[in-house]
């Protein structure tokens, strides 16, 4: 039967209705609690770190987002809390709707399903979007009211593209989430599977990734005996472990958040070359920085759509009965 209207019909009702659900459920409420106490206690012992280089470093600022105790930087923090953020927040979009029986009741309304998930997806997002802002926020308050040095123009343009690429991070997930929530209908089975998932490519990818590399390309004896990786096979573990979104998410906001680094995840032969002729320390551009994370951003934005769509594909399918 063919389609009347808009497909996209109904899609600002679902929008502010979840929307609305979202920034006042208790679920939302304690897991940006979570995020916000471990932030701030970050940002205060980054603040004491780097308080002896504010002479110096032209973008001090910028290391309350990568300085940290013990390497424990709020990057670090945000790329293991966000997708539990996302996760949370997506697991039951679509399988919560089936238990409690109110699915068919929705689609009888003129609201199109691309119009539903949708405007759960967006709802989400929003609501990630606005948690994100009011992190980014606080830290540049901080930053400002502890070390009294007003963030300069490039160090906000920086620290709002990182903010960007948290946000595509985070989608990523997001969409994850709900194609689970739309493959299963336990919502208890869709947040452990999102879970394990998480704990899989964030933990223990990396280094099957390295195991893989070394079987498929196996490392060379004059490389090793020059106490070097073998190019070929550190570039198969850097494509190999890029699968992970962890993996993206870290280079793009190290390329961002730290002008000195002038490429992402090149082995160590090629940064040699990279790094002829530059000066040892010296900022890279602005735009030299943002052309280095860019590939990475769109890796994750190519994520979230195949996700999604896969998500989409799989929801058009199922049969829906009252």
């Amino acid at each position: 039967m063919r389609r009347e209207g808009s497909p996209w019909e109904g899609l600002g009702t679902v929008y502010v209705k979840e929307l609305t659900d979202h920034l006042s459920s208790i679920r939302m409420l304690v897991l940006e609690l979570l995020i916000l106490i471990v932030s701030i206690v970050l940002v205060v012992l980054a603040i004491k770190n780097i308080r002896d280089t504010t002479a110096e470093d032209p973008f001090v600022l910028l290391k309350l987002f990568t300085s940290g105790p013990s390497g424990i930087s709020l990057i670090f923090i945000l790329g293991i809390l966000v997708p539990v953020l996302a996760i949370a927040l997506g697991f039951d979009t679509v399988n919560g709707e089936h238990n409690r029986r109110t699915m068919s009741r929705i689609l009888s309304q003129p609201i199109y399903r691309d119009a539903l998930l949708g405007g759960k997806f967006l709802a989400a997002l929003t609501t990630l979007g606005f948690g994100l802002l009011c992190l980014w926020l606080l830290v540049i308050g901080f930053g400002i009211m502890f070390l009294g040095i007003p963030p300069s123009a490039e160090e906000i343009t920086r620290s709002i593209a990182f903010l960007a690429i948290t946000l595509c991070y985070a989608g990523t997930w997001l969409a994850l989430a709900i194609l689970l929530s739309i493959v299963f209908r336990s919502a208890a089975t869709a947040v452990l599977i999102g879970l394990g998932a998480w704990l899989f490519l964030t933990f223990l990818w990396p280094f099957l990734a390295a195991v893989f590399a070394n079987v498929v390309s196996p490392p060379e004896l004059r490389f090793a005996q020059l106490g070097v990786p073998t190019p070929a096979t550190y570039a198969w573990a850097e494509m190999l472990s890029r699968i992970s979104p962890n993996q993206l998410f870290s280079e793009a906001a190290t390329a961002l958040l730290s002008p000195e680094v002038r490429a992402a995840g090149l082995d160590p032969v090629s940064q040699y070359i990279k790094l002829q002729g530059a000066v040892p320390g010296a900022p890279l551009p602005l735009s030299e920085s943002l052309a280095v994370a860019w590939p990475l951003g769109v890796a994750l934005i190519a994520g979230v759509i195949l996700l999604f769509v896969l998500g989409y594909i799989v929801f058009q399918r199922q049969e829906v009965r009252a």
